[in-house]
């Protein structure tokens, strides 16, 4: 009886064991990596292999490992735990101080539930030759990075450093395409909406769809001048194809940047729409109450005349007169409401 072929579990990828600390690899240079923890990526040394750790930048511990044990320049540890930041990238010494922008989106344990507000997130990056350090705030997943881990864990990713900063970059792009379309799909329900006639609840929705526009915007500009910068640089471990790759994300940040412009430019013509539909709604209702004070402006001037309180009233006596009233003001009605339409007033 012959044996059943053994099978191998794919890796499952653990997160945040430690505090502060993401998680820690060291790759093989074939496409995997070994999860290492904090103690042995503090003994590491650069003839091990490529080291990729991950922190929270806003963790304790993480200032700590950073400030203490990362061997950083005290400017570089600054810059890494920096609060507030804009996309830019600092050539020091043999590695990159790096700033980018990446999609927030739900934590791992959460796969299924959708975000109704994605958000750009900055991250934090120094890498060199044998070492990439990333750092995002506590409270925010980036699908990127989880992706990339992934593929190490199956023995599909990087294999050098540059070769790992540029599927960062790629990835931290790529991901800004379903944002994206999603806006421009409510574009376009919001066009249907206001073609319909139905502008109460257009209004807010698109002011806030044209902010997000601006505010995306205003981190995809500098990002794609940041990208731009490593193509550029110099440094020896980049090697041709890793420039080649960035090459192709600037170009696809470039045309979403221009897609992103299209966008304002819709949600300010579809803006001018609504203040159309707006102001022909108003007209319309204004022309009613017109129309409406034109039709009692007739009983109006007859109730008025013979509700005055003094005499010489004429029918006060007779008792067809109320009924001849009521018809002379029929009439009158009847003519005003032809005259209206006559004119198009209704």
């Amino acid at each position: 009886m012959l044996d059943k072929p053994k099978t191998t579990a794919t890796p499952t990828a653990t997160y945040g064991e430690e505090p502060g600390l993401r998680f820690a690899v060291l790759l093989d240079g074939q496409g995997g990596c070994r999860t290492v923890d904090i103690a042995a990526a503090c003994s590491w040394k650069p003839g091990d292999g490529v080291m990729w750790l991950h922190f929270e930048r806003d963790h304790p511990a993480s200032a700590d490992w950073v400030n203490t044990k990362g061997g950083f320049d005290p400017l570089v540890a600054e810059a890494l735990l920096e609060e507030d930041s804009r996309p830019r990238v600092e050539p020091i010494g043999d590695g990159l101080l790096i700033i980018l922008r990446g999609v927030c989106a739900a934590p791992p344990e959460d796969e299924e539930t959708e975000e109704d507000d994605l958000d750009l997130v900055p991250l934090h990056i120094w890498v060199d030759e044998h070492r990439l350090v990333t750092l995002r705030d506590s409270g925010h997943f980036i699908t990127a990075l989880r992706d990339i881990r992934r593929a190490l864990d199956i023995g599909k990713g990087p294999k050098k450093a540059g070769d790992l900063l540029a599927l960062v970059s790629d990835k931290l792009v790529r991901d800004l395409e379903p944002v994206l379309d999603g806006m421009d799909e409510e574009i376009d329900e919001l066009d249907d909406l206001i073609f319909k006639g139905e502008a109460s609840e257009v209004r807010q929705r698109l002011k806030l769809l044209r902010r997000r526009a601006v505010q995306l915007r205003r981190y995809l500009a500098p990002q794609r001048d940041a990208l731009n910068r490593i193509e550029h640089d110099d440094a020896p471990w980049l090697k041709e194809r890793d420039k080649l790759r960035f090459r192709e994300v600037i170009d696809k940040l470039m045309r979403f940047i221009e897609y992103l412009d299209a966008i304002r430019d819709r949600t300010s013509i579809l803006h001018d729409d609504l203040a159309t539909v707006i102001g022909e709604r108003i007209a319309r209702n204004s022309n009613r109450l017109a129309a409406l004070a034109a039709l009692l402006l007739p009983p109006s001037v007859v109730a008025g005349l013979f509700g005055m309180n003094v005499g010489g009233i004429p029918g006060v006596n007779d008792t067809w007169a109320f009924l001849i009233i009521v018809a002379v003001v029929v009439v009158i009605s009847a003519a005003t409401l032809w005259v209206l339409k006559k004119i198009d007033w209704l």
